[in-house]
Parts: C-alpha cells; structure tokens; sequence
C-alpha cells in the first residue's frame, strides 16, 4: 500500500500498525493475562487513537480509490480487529495460522484425489489435528495415536473436550 501509492496517509497508517507490533514484540512469550493487560494499558489507547484518525482520514481523503477502499475495509471490521485487546491468547495477525496451513494450500490440487466426499471430510479432519496439535506445542503422532487409543478403549464422548489438543495429556501422566 505505500509503495504503491506513496501516500503520506498509507505512510503514517502503517508508521500506527508498527506501534502495535513493537508491543506485541514485548509481550510475547508471557501469560494470556499479561499480554491482555498490557494491551489494556499500551495497545487500546493506540487503536482508539487510529479509529478516529483513520475516520477524519475517510473525510478528507477522495472517495473512490485505493486508499478510501483500505481505509473503508479497516474501518467496517473493526470489532475483529479489536478481539486482540481482550484475549491475551489471540494474536494481533494471523501469520502463525497462514503458515500452518500453507502445506495444506500448497497441497490442495494433489489432495482432490480423496476418493469420496466422506475420504476427503477425514482428510480435512485429520490434517486440523494435526495443524492443532503442532500450534499448541504437541507432537501430533503421539497425540494421534494416544487419542484413536482411548476412543476405542470407550472415551466417554461427554469428555471429548479432554483430547482436544489444547486439553490434551498423555495418558501416562493421567495414570
């Protein structure tokens, strides 16, 4: 967006986002509730202040273009945005998440082959565990081959929640 527009307005918008990250930059690796409060304290005045910018921006700037359709895009979703500033386990971006599904992107055109609408329904299923595991630090066959175990063994299916990845514990340290 500045390099293709060189505005001074996509400048400083991106001179605002920048601040963002150099906070989130100082948080990583604490609590969820660290990060919350510090992004309660450092990050929300920041986002207020670029909400109403962003708008008298909106005002001045011409409406039909590149830089009005940005502006206009933030803007309409900013309540997404915004989820970062209550949950301190939410990232600000979605990098991690674009990154643990590129193989998946990458993937897809060999991935049509999967026999059936059911085939391919399991082959989605199977590659969220495992994209879900490896986000939450599990190492995914051991994670698989432990809940497939106790599912057969008659996990009671009110309890599912427990082999979510994020839940999970291997059954030895349960024993």
């Amino acid at each position: 967006m500045q390099q293709a527009t060189a505005s001074p307005v996509a400048t400083e918008a991106l001179r605002r986002v920048a601040e963002l990250y150099v906070i989130e930059a100082a948080i990583r690796g604490q609590t969820a509730e660290a990060r919350q409060s510090m992004r309660r304290s450092k990050s929300l005045p920041l986002v207020t202040a670029m909400k109403a910018w962003l708008e008298m921006q909106l005002a001045q700037i011409p409406p039909r273009g590149g830089l009005a359709d940005a502006t206009r895009y933030a803007l309409s979703r900013w309540d997404a945005l915004c989820c970062f500033l209550n949950d301190g386990r939410i990232e600000l971006d979605t990098n991690t998440v674009e990154r643990a599904i590129r193989p998946v992107t990458l993937g897809r055109k060999n991935h049509l082959f999967a026999g059936s609408d059911g085939g391919a329904q399991r082959w989605a299923t199977v590659c969220s565990l495992i994209t879900t595991a490896k986000l939450n630090d599990v190492e995914p066959f051991t994670y698989l081959k432990d809940i497939l175990e106790r599912m057969s063994a008659g996990h009671p299916m009110s309890r599912l929640d427990q082999l979510l990845p994020w839940n999970w514990r291997p059954a030895t340290i349960l024993n």
